[in-house]
């Protein structure tokens, strides 16, 4: 199997369940616990803190650990809105996040929070001024992404943060994509709020952690002890956190080596299959992407039926977000961009990473077009030449 899903899971890294180990057996103590085996626990748990914080130049008392990155972007964005003091408030966030912060939104606005949600262009990049422009006098939070999922556009967070501190607003920022794969450096950012995810860094599934700038005033959403600062009652996924700790680590010493096979890699897949597919189009070309990500729209190809030719062929890959699996509508980051409906549901995502081999891409470049050729065949009609975006001059 060549796996080319690596923005919905990347494979755990043998060092991080090597560190992962011991807690998952005779070091099993409650992380809270005053007594020796549960302080050993503790300073595990410490020690990945300064590991998680050091790999976004935060301060490890800064770090809160959650379930994930959905949890961080609801502890971002309820948290901060509970928080605020007025009867009104209000929220901008991009068209183009993630649904863990965009349905946060949407349960926002249900409960009487207003939702200003900032445009992205044809590339797939939203336009800091336009995030000022939504700026009201009761807006309590901005919250942009730094890498889209779907397309890996680079959003100009660094624009938007200046912005946010001018208007003395604090500044969420969705990291779960860029993690890893581009320096983060929270205080050049202008980030007060920061989400990562351990599983898309090589670490384990349900673990993550939620930057907080000290200062920031924030609501637990959750309530229990006084774990995590009072801000994430329960007790620590000690193993889980460990081994994010470790992928932080690894993620920091080998960004640079990491980010420029990876970004070779990505380029020679999407020269290769330009070349060998008529009318392929590679959305988000142009605009600066992470290293990783491409989002192709073929024409007569549906971007469902590819993924399961090419499921069977070997090759594992996306129509776009994972946790969107099974969903009936379009993406909507596809959507946000111009693309008509046809073209959105004829589109699919190839995400690379650390373990793919260059032999894996050529592989790739020869079985992807003959797959969406055999597809365009059986067609109703070749829509090769159809139109990709929505509207006029698109």
């Amino acid at each position: 199997m060549i796996y080319f899903d690596y923005n919905a899971t990347t494979p755990l890294d043998p060092a991080v369940l090597e560190a992962m180990l011991p807690y998952l057996g005779e070091e099993y103590a409650n992380a809270s616990s005053i007594h020796s085996p549960g302080q050993r626990a503790r300073a595990g748990v410490d020690e990945a803190r300064q590991s998680v914080a050091a790999l976004i130049g935060a301060k490890a008392s800064e770090i809160v650990f959650t379930s994930g990155g959905t949890e961080a972007d609801n502890l971002a964005i309820f948290g901060v809105t509970g928080a605020a003091s007025g009867a009104r408030k209000h929220v901008i966030a991009t068209a183009i996040e993630h649904h863990a912060v965009l349905n946060a939104c949407q349960a926002s606005e249900a409960n009487g929070v207003g939702v200003s949600y900032v445009p992205a262009n044809a590339q797939g990049v939203v336009d800091a001024e336009d995030v000022r422009r939504a700026i009201r006098p009761e807006t309590v939070l901005i919250s942009a992404m730094h890498a889209n999922n779907e397309l890996g556009t680079v959003q100009p967070v660094q624009e938007i943060g200046r912005i946010a501190r001018e208007a003395r607003i604090p500044f969420h920022v969705d990291a779960v994509q860029s993690v890893g794969k581009a320096p983060i450096d929270v205080r050049e950012m202008g980030a007060d709020l920061l989400s990562l995810s351990a599983h898309k860094i090589y670490g384990p599934k349900g673990v993550g952690a939620l930057y907080v700038r000290s200062g920031v005033r924030i609501e637990p959403t959750q309530r229990g002890g006084q774990h995590e600062r009072g801000l994430r009652p329960g007790t620590e996924n000690v193993a889980g956190i460990v081994g994010m700790g470790k992928a932080a680590e690894l993620a920091r010493k080998r960004l640079t080596e990491d980010s420029e096979r990876v970004s070779s890699l990505r380029d020679r897949l999407e020269a290769g299959l330009r070349a060998r597919i008529p009318g392929i189009r590679v959305n988000g070309d142009g605009a600066a992407r992470v290293c990783n990500t491409t989002n192709v729209t073929v024409m007569g190809a549906s971007g469902e039926s590819l993924v399961i030719a090419l499921d069977l062929q070997g090759i594992a890959c996306s129509t776009g977000a994972a946790c969107s699996s099974g969903a009936i509508e379009p993406s909507h980051v596809l959507l946000a961009i111009g693309l008509s409906d046809e073209a959105a549901r004829s589109s699919v995502r190839f995400s690379i990473g650390r373990t793919t081999t260059a032999e894996e891409i050529e592989r790739a470049i020869e079985i992807i077009p003959a797959a969406v050729e055999r597809l365009r065949a059986l067609s109703p009609r070749c829509g090769a030449m159809a139109p990709v975006a929505a509207g006029k001059g698109n």
